[in-house]
């Protein structure tokens, strides 16, 4: 068969391949074709990505061993006396961060052209070819050992595919880059290597007899093997994509954490795995358009509606539980536990996009923005060189953003998805062009079969001006401008009951053409939808009013009972300690708060700022509540925590009920913290929070995972000398599918007036009481400083909510 090759943008150009008459009924723009205006808030984040992050992430992959990888499997190949070791030393998906940051630098060179980073790119995949095996299969993490391969792959390929082993995720990531790599320089090299692994894939895995009948236990394979046919136009790469959807739930691993507990055409609900789950969806949707597959696209929407209606923060995250890193129960969205991995976000953006794209409907923008504005990019710093793994929605100084993680699935994700940003702002079907982001550009697009360009200048989302202008156009019929009118202008937080405004405000829109008002009669399907013969020269000037607005949650939500968020545009506001000098967690909103805009710069870039009067509560030393007036400044959330770690909170108590007042200081919350190793977020211990109950993780813990059977302290260095008697310990125990489990001994000691640790006498027990107080009483001590001695299982690591000490 004679192969039609056609190229086209990240998230596919669903360009009209003979072999492939079927496809999304809207057209994605190519991102090469908007050219964003640099200096403004896209542009900073898009010079941020080329100059900071994308450099950033090479140079990790060389430092953290990744390019080693491969190097080593080439050796091995070479001489097979010559064995690495694979288990302890990194994860059997670490291939994938080299794959992603060439497919970021892909994306980067389209509109960047750099000879020197093109060379490097080019280094990298030599590396990575001379790694594959004679066949074609490349998993570096069998390669280098095969007769001891990582702990996660099993013994032979495939075998634990559904398990751990991501050799189809690796092979994903690799077809993403691949293709977006000689679509930016027209080298097939890096395109051959993933033809060449996925025909493997294709012949070895499969429903046939001689084939190993597994699906991915991490999806991206499907997206990947969908743009892999349109790439190609090889049927097989789409019958394999419909394959690995089709018969999940119908091999032997069925279980929610993957997606795999039944036919996905069955599922009706968001489950498990937050980033498995949006990469699966995503990828239905793509298969769906390619085949016209109706029982897909009937259980996307359904699954869509479970999200938003019940298990979408407002900051536009998913994933409630770091516990499988996965979707909670319906309406259990905690705050300051809230997992909302960056890539989650990203794979939230990847399906509300395709949803759009099958349904034309603005509604699946609206989500795809707030995600963006919020959840998004707040996993990378404004300076592209700091991200964060979960993105909390509130903190009490445990988060920090880190310059890379041992498994750096978020960095790496991050450097391919920033550059790709151009390509969401337009759309076009026929005559119609979508405008569905707000940002300062100028695009050249295919509409009608003929070239229009046009621009945007705004300085969205700090005001809700926008002008439109027709630079020139080569279409003489009619066109469409189809122009999102945001939810947040039209009352709606979310297109569901989850959220809803709480002031009573009415916000309003304008649309005049050539300086003359245009009116709408009616949206359609969320779009001011203009039809004329433009022309060049044509200006159409957009107003949204934006103001700040409250939002309560639906009431089932019980983290945010009694609470309010704070919005402006599209940008939800948060509370964060450089800002205010009082304890932002005893703050009390006005019932009918004014708000006052004020402008600020974190870490260099220029935000707009709110603040409002708020009382603060919190008891005197003898007990008694005590309130005080204060004024409150927020930020928007994806500005938090570039001015050092600490307290930050999104939602923000109006009712009583909801409020916590700040607690009077203890002897353990003026002492000094040590430890005996690195362990996240020490502070907790002596935060003055108690957990609920066993299950509570609303609040801040300390743990030692991943260690096992070894004896580890934290050490209170006390205000002054004093006299102690009593100890009380809240053990974190996230049994049983989490690594920690109350110790199995534990003792306290003090430091003796030599300066030499003495453990207490008379004590009358060291309980390990899962989910309760954990009480020691022993003669007095007059000490300067305390020990925890804790001794962890055999089999599991311990951790510790809060130590207090009388």
């Amino acid at each position: 068969m004679k192969k039609k090759v056609v190229f086209f943008s990240f998230l596919i150009s669903y360009s009209t391949f003979s072999t492939a008459q079927t496809g999304y009924p809207i057209t994605p723009v190519p991102f090469t074709a908007v050219k964003v205006t640099p200096g403004t808030f896209w542009g900073q984040r898009l010079e941020a990505s080329r100059n900071v992050t994308v450099p950033l992430a090479f140079s990790k992959c060389e430092s953290e061993g990744r390019y080693k990888n491969f190097e080593n499997a080439t050796a091995h190949m070479a001489d097979p006396s010559k064995v690495f070791k694979v288990n302890g030393v990194g994860y059997s998906f670490d291939d994938t961060d080299p794959y992603k940051t060439l497919e970021g630098a892909a994306y980067i060179l389209q509109t960047y052209p750099d000879k020197k980073l093109e060379a490097y790119c080019d280094s990298v995949i030599d590396i990575i070819g001379k790694a594959q095996e004679p066949d074609g299969y490349l998993y570096t993490a069998r390669t280098q050992n095969p007769a001891d391969p990582h702990h996660w792959a099993g013994d032979r390929r495939w075998v634990k595919e559904e398990d751990l082993s991501h050799e189809l995720y690796n092979l994903g990531h690799m077809v993403e880059g691949a293709v977006a790599y000689w679509q930016a320089t027209g080298k097939r090299k890096f395109f051959d290597i993933a033809c060449r692994y996925a025909d493997v894939a294709c012949k070895e895995v499969g429903p046939n007899a001689g084939q190993m009948c597994v699906v991915p236990g991490h999806q991206i394979a499907e997206m990947a093997m969908a743009r892999l046919y349109l790439a190609t136009g090889e049927k097989r790469y789409l019958n394999f994509a419909k394959f690995l959807l089709d018969y999940r739930g119908k091999t032997e691993i069925k279980n929610g954490y993957s997606q795999s507990h039944q036919p996905v055409v069955d599922q009706n609900e968001a489950v498990g795995h937050a980033v498995r789950a949006a990469y699966m969806y995503a990828g239905m949707a793509d298969v769906a358009a390619l085949t016209g597959d109706q029982s897909y696209i009937d259980a996307i929407d359904r699954i869509w509606d479970n999200i938003v209606s019940k298990k979408l923060y407002i900051t536009g995250g998913i994933g409630a539980t770091a516990s499988g890193e996965a979707f909670g129960k319906n309406y259990e969205l905690p705050n300051m536990s809230a997992y909302c991995e960056t890539c989650a976000a990203i794979g939230n953006v990847y399906v509300n996009y395709r949803l759009f794209l099958l349904h034309g409907e603005s509604k699946y923008y609206d989500v795809l923005e707030r995600t963006l504005y919020n959840g998004l990019i707040s996993g990378v710093s404004l300076q592209g060189d700091g991200f964060f793994y979960p993105n909390p929605l509130e903190s009490m100084g445990q988060h920090q953003r880190q310059a890379w993680f041992g498994c750096a699935c978020c960095p790496s994700n991050i450097c391919r998805f920033i550059p790709s940003l151009p390509g969401y702002v337009y759309a076009v079907k026929g005559h119609a062009l979508y405008v569905n982001l707000f940002l300062s550009n100028k695009a050249t697009l295919n509409v009608g079969g003929k070239k229009v360009t046009l621009s945007q200048k705004t300085n969205y989302p700090w005001d809700g001006d926008i002008e439109i202008s027709i630079d020139k156009t080569a279409l003489k019929e009619e066109m469409t401008l189809q122009i999102r009118i945001p939810g947040w202008v039209r009352g709606k937080v979310v297109p569901s009951d989850l959220y809803t405004y709480s002031d009573n405000k009415r916000l309003g829109y304008t649309v005049s053409v050539n300086g003359n008002r245009v009116r709408a009669i009616d949206l359609e399907r969320g779009y001011f939808s203009i039809t004329r013969k433009w022309k060049k020269g044509d200006k159409v000037e957009v107003h949204f009013d934006m103001e700040p607005r409250t939002v309560r949650a639906n009431n089932k939500v019980e983290a945010d009972r009694g609470m309010v968020a704070i919005e402006r545009g599209p940008l939800v506001y948060c509370a964060e300690h450089p800002d205010n000098s009082f304890d932002i967690m005893g703050a009390l909103l006005n019932q009918a708060p004014a708000f006052n805009i004020g402008r600020g710069e974190v870490s260099g870039t220029q935000i707009v700022t709110l603040t409002t009067d708020a009382q603060t509560l919190s008891f005197d030393k003898q007990g008694k509540l005590q309130t005080s007036d204060q004024k409150l400044t927020l930020i928007p959330y994806y500005a938090w925590c570039h001015r050092g770690s600490g307290k930050m909170r999104v939602w923000l108590p109006q009712d009583l009920n909801a409020t916590t007042p700040s607690q009077p200081a203890t002897l353990a919350s003026e002492s000094k913290i040590t430890s005996s190793s690195n362990v996240p977020a020490l502070s907790s211990v002596n935060d003055r929070l108690i957990p609920r109950d066993e299950n509570d993780r609303s609040i801040p813990y300390t743990h030692w995972w991943p260690k096992k059977g070894v004896t580890e302290w934290i050490c209170y260095e006390l205000p002054q000398e004093s006299s102690v008697q009593s100890c009380t310990v809240y053990w974190f125990d996230d049994g049983p599918w989490g690594g920690c489990r109350v110790p199995k001994s534990w003792r306290i000691l003090y430091q003796d007036a030599q300066g030499q640790w003495q453990p207490v006498e008379g004590t009358d027990r060291y309980p390990t009481d899962k989910g309760a107080p954990c009480i020691v009483n022993f003669a007095p001590v007059t000490t300067k400083a305390l020990r925890l001695e804790v001794t962890l299982p055999d089999d599991n690591a311990a951790g510790l909510f809060e130590w207090i000490v009388r």
